[in-house]
C-alpha cells in the first residue's frame, strides 16, 4: 500500500471536518438511512503496463478491451449506503469486480512497438476493489430537484495478469527477447481525494426522477473521475434506479493503469428506513 502523501492527509482532515460539521449544523430531525444493493455491468478499456525481467524487455504495454458486457465478468459485489440528517449526509460505495480472459493486444515491449498482426490472442485478467467514502451538503432542495456538494476519498486496489500470445518472439535492442507466449502480473493501490456534485431532477408531480452524480479527483492517480445519470421510480419503501455509470483512472505513463475506464449500465434498489 502506498504511504499517505501530505495532500492525502489534508483530504482526510477535510473529510473529518465535514463529518464534524454534520453533527454541529444538521437541521432538527432524526437520522434517515438508505441501503442500495445494485448490479453494475461495466465494459473495460485502457492500457495495462506490467514489469518484465530486463532479459525480456523490461516492461509490457497491453491494451485491454473493449469486450461485450457480461462476456468476461466472473465476480461482482456492489453495495452503497447513506446516513442523512437535515442537509448533511455521509455515504459510502463498495464495488468488487473480477474479469477473466479480457480480449487484449500487446502494443509495446520496452520502448518499442509490437506489430499488431503478431498478436494471436492475448488476454488479461483484472480483480479488484473500489471503495468511496464521502460527505455531502444539500445546496438546492426544491420541488423540481436537488443539488448536493460532495467531498471524500476513493480507494482502488487492483491485481492484473496478462497472458500474451504472439506469432513469434520479439527481439529488442540490447539482446532482450520477449518469448512468443508468457504471463506477467502487476498490482496497484490508489488513494484519491474527490469533490463533486450529486442530486436528482423530478419529472413533474409524479414518482419519476432523473438521478445524477459527478466527481473528479487526484492523489495517487494523476486523475480520476466518475459520472452517472439515469432514471428512477419512487415507491413507499424506496426507489428503483437504472443508470449508466462511468469510472475512469489515469495513473500516468509509467504506472500500471493508463487511460483506464469502466463503463456500463447499473440497476439498483434503494431501501430507506
Amino acid at each position: 500500500m502506498t504511504r499517505p502523501t501530505t495532500w492525502m492527509r489534508h483530504s482526510l482532515a477535510a473529510l473529518g471536518l465535514l463529518a464534524l460539521g454534520e453533527a454541529a449544523w444538521a437541521q432538527d430531525g432524526g437520522w434517515q438511512f438508505s441501503l442500495t444493493p445494485y448490479l453494475w455491468l461495466p465494459n473495460v478499456n485502457g492500457t495495462l503496463r506490467v514489469s518484465l525481467p530486463p532479459a525480456l524487455g523490461d516492461r509490457l504495454d497491453v491494451e485491454a478491451g473493449p469486450n461485450s458486457y457480461l462476456e468476461n465478468l466472473s465476480g461482482v459485489l456492489m453495495l452503497a449506503g447513506e446516513a442523512r440528517k437535515g442537509p448533511w449526509a455521509v455515504f459510502t460505495d463498495l464495488i468488487y469486480l473480477k474479469f477473466d480472459a479480457e480480449k487484449s493486444k500487446v502494443r509495446s515491449v520496452g520502448s518499442g512497438p509490437v506489430d499488431a498482426t503478431l498478436d494471436l490472442g492475448t488476454t488479461s485478467q483484472l480483480e479488484g476493489w473500489s471503495w468511496t467514502l464521502g460527505a455531502s451538503h444539500t445546496l438546492v432542495d426544491t420541488p423540481r430537484g436537488t443539488l448536493d456538494a460532495v467531498a471524500g476519498l476513493r480507494y482502488l486496489d487492483v491485481d492484473a495478469a496478462v497472458d500474451w500470445r504472439l506469432g513469434a518472439a520479439v527481439n529488442r535492442p540490447g539482446g532482450a527477447v520477449l518469448p512468443a507466449s508468457g504471463r506477467a502480473t502487476a498490482g496497484t493501490t490508489q488513494w484519491d481525494g474527490i469533490v463533486g456534485v450529486r442530486g436528482g431532477l423530478k419529472l413533474g408531480e409524479g414518482k419519476w426522477s432523473l438521478p445524477y452524480y459527478l466527481d473528479v479527483g487526484a492523489g495517487s492517480s494523476d486523475l480520476t473521475w466518475q459520472a452517472l445519470a439515469g432514471i428512477a421510480y419512487r415507491f413507499s419503501w424506496g426507489e428503483l434506479k437504472l443508470v449508466y455509470r462511468h469510472l475512469a483512472y489515469d495513473q500516468g505513463a509509467d504506472k500500471t493503469m493508463r487511460d483506464f475506464s469502466f463503463s456500463g449500465p447499473a440497476l439498483g434498489a434503494t431501501f430507506r428506513f
